[in-house]
C-alpha cells in the first residue's frame, strides 16, 4: 500500500480526484515530511520551489511589512494545499506552529504532474476559488466586525476547520487547543494582546467558552458563539 493510500487526508486534499494508478505516480514524486514547531518550510520572496499538501497539524502564512514587521494572513490546516503551482516566486512565508507533517512536491514535478491530469486542475481551482471567498470574509471581519465579533468568528472558524481535519462528522469541535499564541491571534486579526485577552475573559465569564489553561478553548455554547461573531 502506497503511502498516498494510507494518508489521512487523501479523501479530502487535492489528489483525491485521482485513482489508484495516478496516485501511484503522486506517490513517487511526493515525499512526507515532518515539520517542526516554529520551522519556516517556504520562505516569503523565494523562488516557488515547494509546494504541499498538509497532512497533520497548523501552519501559519505571514508576510513582512517594510520595516522587518511580521503579519500573518492566513491559518492552514490538514488538506489544505500550500505553495504557488505554475508560479515563480513565493508570496508568504509558512511556518508551523506546531509540530506538522506535510506532503512536499518540488513545484516543477507537481506543475508537469497536473498539466496531465485536468481533475487535478480542477480541484486546485477550486481550492483557489475558496481561498478567495476566505479572504473577502476576512476583509468584511477586519474591516465591519468590531473586537468582540472578530475573536468570536476567529474561534468558530478554528473549530469548523479542525472538526473538517478530524474526520468527525461534526460540523465543530468543542474542545482544542489554539496553536497561535495570544500575541499571534491578535496580529492576525488586527488587534492588540490586551483586547483579544479582554474579550476572551469576557466570553469566559458570560458562560460561553472555558478556557482551563492559556491554549484550551472549550466552546460550551455554540448558538451564542455564533451570535457573538455576528452570524446570529
Amino acid at each position: 500500500m502506497t503511502s498516498c493510500q494510507q494518508c489521512v487526508v487523501r479523501n479530502r486534499a487535492i489528489c483525491s480526484s485521482l485513482d489508484t494508478s495516478e496516485l501511484e505516480v503522486l506517490n513517487k514524486i511526493g515525499r512526507r515530511v515532518p515539520v517542526h514547531r516554529g520551522q519556516t518550510l517556504m520562505w516569503e520572496g523565494d523562488d516557488s520551489l515547494l509546494v504541499a499538501n498538509v497532512i497533520d497539524g497548523v501552519l501559519k502564512l505571514s508576510t513582512s511589512t517594510a520595516d522587518g514587521r511580521e503579519q500573518i494572513v492566513g491559518v492552514v490546516y490538514p488538506s489544505d494545499f500550500i505553495g504557488r503551482p505554475f508560479g515563480s516566486t513565493t508570496h508568504h512565508s509558512v511556518t508551523a506552529l506546531c509540530d506538522a507533517q506535510v506532503c512536499l512536491f518540488t513545484r516543477s514535478s507537481f506543475d508537469d504532474f497536473a498539466r496531465t491530469h485536468p481533475e487535478l486542475e480542477h480541484k486546485l481551482l477550486q481550492r483557489t476559488l475558496t481561498e478567495l471567498d476566505r479572504a473577502r470574509h476576512w476583509m468584511l471581519l477586519l474591516g465591519r466586525k468590531s473586537a468582540g465579533e472578530r475573536v468570536a468568528t476567529f474561534l468558530l472558524e478554528m473549530a469548523q476547520r479542525l472538526a473538517d481535519a478530524s474526520c468527525s462528522g461534526s460540523d465543530l469541535v468543542e474542545r482544542f487547543e489554539l496553536p497561535l499564541t495570544r500575541q499571534q491571534m491578535a496580529d492576525l486579526l488586527g488587534l492588540t494582546i490586551e483586547t483579544v485577552s479582554r474579550q476572551l475573559t469576557r466570553l469566559r465569564q458570560a458562560g460561553i467558552i472555558d478556557l482551563p489553561d492559556r491554549r484550551t478553548v472549550v466552546i460550551l455554547d455554540h448558538d451564542a458563539m455564533e451570535a457573538e461573531a455576528g452570524n446570529g
